[in-house]
């Protein structure tokens, strides 16, 4: 199934309402924003809230890409344990950052709690699940660097585990109580109605063609019209084609699919009972969390395969029997895939492409705070702010050099391990 028309079950589980139309005419703003994921949306709120004129520009709908089709963990910090975080970015700035991180969480839930976003909300935390040995050992290491800075993080026995996750599989846990999980469009389309009521503009159905440098301002070319803008922000992330040169050589795209069950009723009371959300220790790591309709909702790297009658379907029922062997017949209401930009070093960057002319890239998976982040960030940035106030310090653009060959190879580890996992 293709990752451009795979979001339907996220349209319709999300009770927030959104609506947008294209661009009418020409205009002229403080901030243009190309992307309406989580970085844009974010950038105008926070941009409208101080006074700065924003316009956001959607190729497609809101939420369309990654953040749409994101799994809805709300974690604290990076895909790197926090002393990694440091020693990569030295002390002063590492620190600093894993602190911010270890924050969003509180500030993602406080947007929800303030702007009542329907995004089934819940702050349970989530649970990182230890699938061999190995696993326990690099969760006790992660533990006792987040106590040693004062996270509120606990190690799981693997009968705490059991009891918290429904399963006997795992070899412990890692729950981190800063968490949680959400309906990651819901909360895109929370945001892009909170960013409207602020008063920022957002055209869907609006696709930037080229950016112009105009003097001290930029002109953002669309099929529907010409926006004049002082800043620009380009916030597509894993979904950065070639509007600006070598920005989507920058990272390696990689997919993560997930699937939907049919509401399980009574019978997924005992599958994570207390509402967290789960994500394993494997290198080919899977995603699992229940919504508040008692869907399953199961996922892993790569892309969908056969949609909800093939391949992907098989090794999802396959692996919830494995983990849930009494649960009873599974269908399954419906299956995407979207992209994830990963970086050599697991970190994202800030670059200046221009002057005027941001984007954030390289996220890693962690979207939804780091999005929410970074638009905050860029928006103090255009009210004022020095550069070095963002979260981490600008770099510039440089190509992931392995991007060509580890791209087909992480699609060809992918498809053999949802392979092999859908036979056993």
């Amino acid at each position: 199934m293709s990752a451009d028309t795979s979001i339907s079950l996220w349209d319709r589980s999300s009770a927030e309402p959104t609506h947008s139309e294209p661009l009418q005419q020409d205009a002229r703003v403080d901030v243009a924003i190309v992307g309406g994921g989580y970085t844009g949306l974010s950038t105008a709120l926070h941009g409208a809230l101080k006074g700065l004129s924003c316009h956001v520009l959607e190729a497609e709908e809101i939420g369309h890409g990654g953040s749409g089709r994101n799994v809805g963990l709300v974690n604290a910090g990076l895909w790197l344990p926090p002393q990694e975080v440091e020693h990569l970015l030295g002390q002063r700035h590492g620190a600093a950052l894993v602190r911010e991180l270890g924050d969003m969480p509180d500030y993602v839930f406080s947007l929800i709690e303030q702007y009542q976003i329907r995004c089934e909300a819940t702050r349970a935390g989530t649970i990182h699940a230890a699938h061999a040995p190995s696993g326990l050992r690099d969760l006790e290491a992660r533990a006792a660097a987040w106590q040693a800075r004062g996270a509120p993080v606990r190690l799981l026995s693997a009968a705490e585990t059991a009891e918290k996750t429904g399963t006997g599989k795992f070899h412990g846990g890692l729950l981190d109580a800063r968490a949680g999980t959400i309906n990651p469009m819901g909360y895109a389309r929370g945001l892009a109605r909170a960013a409207r009521a602020a008063g920022a503009e957002i055209s869907t159905g609006t696709k930037v063609l080229s950016l112009k440098k105009d003097g001290d301002s930029w002109k953002v070319e669309t099929k529907r019209g010409v926006i004049t803008a002082g800043q620009v922000v380009l916030a597509t992330n894993a979904y950065s084609t070639g509007l600006w040169p070598g920005l989507e050589q920058s990272f390696t795209p990689i997919q993560f699919f997930q699937l939907a069950t049919a509401p399980l009723g009574e019978e997924a009371q005992a599958i994570l009972p207390e509402g967290q959300g789960l994500w394993d220790t494997g290198k080919i790591m899977f995603s699992l969390r229940r919504d508040q309709a008692g869907r399953l909702i199961i996922g892993s790297m790569g892309s969908v395969v056969g949609g909800t009658t093939g391949l992907s379907r098989r090794w999802a029922e396959r692996k919830l029997r494995r983990l849930y062997p009494a649960l009873g017949p599974l269908s399954f209401e419906d299956a995407w895939h979207g992209q994830i930009a990963f970086t050599p070093d697991h970190l994202f960057r800030i670059h200046r492409l221009d002057d005027g002319l941001y984007t954030p890239v390289g996220y890693n998976g962690r979207g939804i705070t780091t999005g929410t982040l970074f638009g905050r960030a860029l928006a103090e940035l255009f009210s004022g702010a020095p550069e070095e106030s963002l979260p981490l310090p600008i770099t510039d653009l440089v190509p992931d050099r392995g991007r060509a060959l580890k791209a087909p190879l992480y699609r060809t580890a992918f498809l053999a391990k949802q392979t092999a996992e859908s036979l056993l």
